[in-house]
């Protein structure tokens, strides 16, 4: 009989790999967490019509991305392509809008699912961390997030990421520039699928990536030329609290993102070493998806960054992390009364927070200190009937390979002190 596989376009996170994406996912909620954002966690599936109405029908995600299925009570559910819709959906319906503290500032961390051609750094199972502010319109939320996203990368150790801004309009001047860009792309020849998408949401036209669409794309109107003077005078006090904040970004009048609720401010972290997945996370305003999902009306904003595109990009610039040890203590005991003895002190270590393991298994000294050499130890303990029988127990430097008896009563805290 075959094994079985992971199905296709998704991965299976394991040691020591999955170190580098546990610690990636603290870099990045390490600044949420000091900057007031409280941690959510929402189902891995949700109503299809919350994604069709928020991520938009016009977009790839909703019209062939999307895993969708009906449950045996008849309800058409999929699962999350994304996390704000989900977030926000949560949020209205704790009603945490009207406890009085807005904006609600929320960060999560979890799987999403897009049915999508796989290649490196584009998977059909993939891994995000995202915070969400909602409840208020104010530049400086918006320079807030940018912020705290560009210092998560910095403190892993990110240098060559870029940061690409722009601004959608609202309600008040997009209506216009709509009417504009479909007046122009309705005389372009483009196929069918593209055309349809004109009719529906022309901006989904802009951040089309296939090279033939974005050539004829040249002398398209510009949203910039059609901003009102509150979206002008908002996106420029955005800019200057970056620039204030000295967090380099790059004005890009194309930048519509893939996702049909964004309004005005509109980002993206790119990093050049991906090739073509070059996006390694982003974001942007949405001030009207609460009401499109049935919500009152609260202006937010948030984003999401990829854990995997993250661990790809430092990959890409040979950036090594800082790892924590697995296990800082490992114990060989040989013989009966050494596994009794050393299985004590193990648990005695780990309850005072030293990582500690332990030769499983009655293996011989050989084969438990390749275990431990293995485990990345920095001690190795050894016992024997002798050793014992003195009221004593052989601590071993891994990096060293010195060795000493250490009295059994203080080898605990002889350790804790030594580790620190």
């Amino acid at each position: 009989m075959s094994t079985f596989q992971a199905p296709k376009g998704t991965y299976d996170l394991l040691p020591p790999d999955s170190a580098r994406y546990l610690a990636v996912r603290e870099a990045i909620a390490a600044p949420l967490r000091d900057s007031g954002y409280g941690y959510i966690e929402t189902p891995g599936f949700e109503d299809v019509e919350l994604f069709a109405r928020g991520v938009g029908e016009s977009t790839d995600i909703v019209t062939k991305e999307m895993y969708a299925f009906e449950t045996k009570g008849g309800s058409r559910l999929a699962l999350r392509p994304e996390g704000t819709a989900s977030v926000l959906r949560a949020a209205l319906e704790a009603n945490l809008h009207k406890a009085g503290n807005l904006p609600v500032k929320l960060w999560y961390s979890g799987s999403y699912y897009r049915y999508e051609r796989p290649q490196k750094g584009r998977y059909r199972h993939f891994s995000q961390v995202g915070a969400e502010a909602i409840g208020t319109e104010d530049p400086a939320l918006d320079a807030e997030l940018i912020i705290l996203a560009d210092q998560a990368y910095r403190s892993l150790g990110l240098r060559n990421f870029r940061i690409l801004l722009n601004s959608l309009g609202d309600k008040e001047c997009r209506p216009a520039y709509r009417e504009a860009l479909q007046g122009f792309l309705r005389g372009l020849e483009l196929d069918e699928d593209t055309r349809r998408r004109i009719e529906i949401n022309p901006l989904r036209v802009l951040d089309d990536k296939r090279t033939e669409v974005q050539r004829r794309l040249t002398g398209a109107p510009m949203l910039r030329d059609y901003l009102c003077d509150g979206c002008k005078a908002y996106h420029e006090e955005v800019r200057a609290l970056l620039a204030a904040a000295g967090v380099a970004f790059e004005d890009d009048e194309k930048l519509v993102r893939g996702l049909d609720y964004y309004t005005r401010t509109t980002f993206e972290f790119v990093h050049d070493g991906l090739g073509s997945q070059s996006a390694v996370g982003g974001g942007g305003r949405y001030d009207g998806l609460s009401e499109m999902i049935g919500g009152p009306a609260l202006p937010s904003v948030g984003w999401a960054l990829g854990v995997d595109r993250t661990v790809l990009a430092l990959e890409a610039e040979g950036v090594e992390l800082d790892l924590p040890r697995s296990t800082s203590v490992y114990a060989v005991p040989l013989g009966e009364e050494a596994r009794r003895v050393l299985f004590g002190v193990v648990t005695e270590l780990r309850r005072g927070g030293v990582a500690a393991d332990f030769g499983f298994g009655g293996k011989g000294l050989k084969g438990a200190m390749k275990n431990a050499n293995r485990s990345g130890a920095r001690y190795a303990l050894v016992a024997g009937e002798r050793d014992l029988a003195e009221g004593v127990v052989q601590l071993k430097d891994m990096e060293s390979g010195e060795q000493q008896a250490v009295e059994l009563a203080t080898v605990v805290s002889e350790l804790r002190s030594r580790l620190g």
